[in-house]
């Protein structure tokens, strides 16, 4: 062009913001000013988009600080593009500073500032926000919804997009997303399922994301079979979809399964990523696949230009542990690129703990107290492996530790959906409604385990207590109660599936294969690293989990 006024710098600026070139839309910008250009309104919203997008704080603020100067925060555009900046930037005072000073606020500024508090973690104030909105828009249920998702508040997303269904709303491809995410969070699968005849009656369901996100909400809610059938009739599948299925079965145990369907992603042509290669060496690690892993992990320099992650080296730590490789683990976290962070060293503690390698332990829990003195799995692990070897003094010695630290273990819980409501179990729990059914389940069962020859494993209460007290413990964990309330409350023959927030005990595990036999029913259980299929008296793990 032999002359370029505002207009056309600012709609390439826009152009390039719009579509995720922000880098080259804030290069445009620098160059547009020192070609003498004045910004208009416009541009200047263009630019504090292509901050955002780049959470690029300190040039979002030079802005901010033109703005001021040319007397143009009044506007209404600019005003909601500057609290988008700083709510994606992460400085959610500042957004709130330019959302509470702005003069004149519309729904994109209102819906910034959910998603910023959602962000960062500020679910309490984005739920306010929210709640004052003069008025909402689809986009603003979206982010209230994303926000519970995204923070451990499941149950209040799925309520959530209750109400909004209830309002009228009709949902689009973002909200069933976040709504799939927190039914895979909670397990909820019969509210995933409704959720997935609605992504079908409104024709959402060719969609490749779309599809993806229902894969994993079947993977993660326990049902790898429903899960492979979505996968099957996706019309179209990208490395996300290829990566979520072998992702689920490595969280089913099923390795030998994900590293076929690795071979078969390859054959259709489709790149594997550093999260494909995740889910390749989880698989490895729960099926015990230890050649194959080193296998994989050897195979993403040489063969896929892939650099591994802190993560992969977490799989391969994860899987000699689960090997019971301990030497071998503690030599290559030696031997990392990196310094080894918190995860790498409990994976080896809770090695430590099953083994009872004693020694190893208060090597890994000391490394731990060093970067995580607040984390009470480390006190808690310790003093089971101390407990494991008899070492009672020591296990008084951490637990005053904590004491003094004010350090509080995290308690057991399991739950499991009925009906479209989550109902959650602590071990000993006495606030179910349904309490004394629950507990006249348990005490029939437990009469009719012993019967068939179940012996309760009292070596799994680390307390120093007469073994009668230990056998009435470990008849009341969490996941017990779940199922005695899953068969009372379920349809006999139906599949029940269970969620647990740590690893099951041993004790449950040999117990609930007695239960699956007696009751002749599935019971599907997933604790805090895998899924459990308990059927006619066996686990899906082979006992190796």
């Amino acid at each position: 062009m032999p002359e370029r006024n505002v207009v056309p710098w600012s709609a390439m600026i826009s152009g390039y913001s719009q579509n995720d070139d922000c880098e080259d839309a804030l290069k445009l910008f620098l160059e547009m000013q020192q070609a003498g250009v004045k910004p208009n309104e416009s541009t200047l919203s263009s630019v504090l988009s292509a901050c955002a997008g780049l959470a690029a704080l300190e040039a979002g603020k030079q802005v901010h600080t033109y703005i001021i100067k040319k007397g143009l925060e009044s506007d209404v555009f600019v005003g909601s593009a500057l609290v988008d900046m700083y709510a994606k930037s992460g400085s959610m005072d500042c957004a709130n500073a330019a959302f509470t000073t702005s003069p004149e606020r519309n729904v994109v500024s209102w819906n910034s500032m959910i998603a910023g508090y959602a962000q960062n973690g500020q679910v309490e104030d984005a739920l306010e926000i929210f709640c004052k909105m003069p008025e909402r828009n689809l986009v603003s249920w979206n982010a209230m919804i994303a926000a519970y998702s995204q923070n451990e508040r499941s149950q209040k997303a799925l309520d959530l997009f209750s109400q909004m269904q209830l309002e009228g709303w009709l949902p689009d491809q973002c909200t069933f997303t976040s709504v799939l995410s927190a039914c895979a969070n909670i397990a909820a699968m019969e509210q995933g399922k409704q959720a997935h005849a609605k992504i079908i009656e409104q024709r959402l369901v060719s969609d490749v994301f779309m599809g993806s996100a229902l894969v994993d909400m079947y993977a993660k809610c326990g049902s790898i079979e429903d899960a492979r059938h979505v996968f099957d009739k996706m019309p179209v599948r990208n490395v996300v979809s290829w990566t979520v299925m072998i992702l689920g079965y490595a969280l089913h145990g099923h390795g030998k399964t994900a590293l076929l369907l690795f071979n078969e992603m390859q054959q259709a042509g489709m790149k594997p990523n550093h999260i494909t290669f995740v889910g390749v060496l989880s698989g490895c690690s729960h099926a015990g696949l230890v050649d194959d892993g080193w296998h994989y992990f050897s195979s993403m320099n040489r063969d896929y230009c892939l650099t591994p992650t802190e993560e992969h080296y977490t799989c391969m730590v994860d899987l000699l542990c689960r090997a019971g490789r301990l030497d071998d683990a503690e030599n290559f976290i030696n031997k990392m690129p990196f310094e080894p962070d918190s995860v790498v060293w409990l994976s080896l503690l809770s090695a430590c703990k099953i083994y009872v390698n004693v020694e190893l332990g208060q090597r890994a829990a000391q490394r731990l107290f060093e970067l995580e003195a607040e984390n009470p799995s480390t006190y808690v692990m310790l003093s089971n492996i101390y407990a494991a070897a008899g070492r009672w003094e020591d296990v008084a010695k951490v637990r005053e530790m904590m004491k003094e630290r004010q350090i509080k273990k995290r308690p057991g819980c399991s739950w499991m959906e009925v009906k479209g409501e989550v109902h959650a179990f602590l071990v000993g729990d006495n606030l179910h409604p349904k309490r004394e059914e629950i507990y006249e389940m348990l005490d029939t069962l437990t009469m009719k385990m012993k019967e068939a020859g179940y012996v309760p494993d009292t070596d799994n209460v680390l307390h120093d207590v007469e073994e009668e007290l230990k056998e009435r413990i470990l008849s009341h964990h969490s996941e017990k109660l779940a199922i005695a309330f899953g068969l009372i409350s379920t349809p006999l023959g139906t599949p029940i599936r269970i969620i647990k927030n740590l690893r099951v005990c041993g004790d449950c595990h040999i117990a609930i294969k007695f239960i699956s036999k007696i009751v002749e029913r599935q019971i599907v259980v997933r604790d805090a690293s895998r899924f459990h299929h308990f059927k006619d008296g066996f686990c899906s793990c082979g006992d190796y989990w």
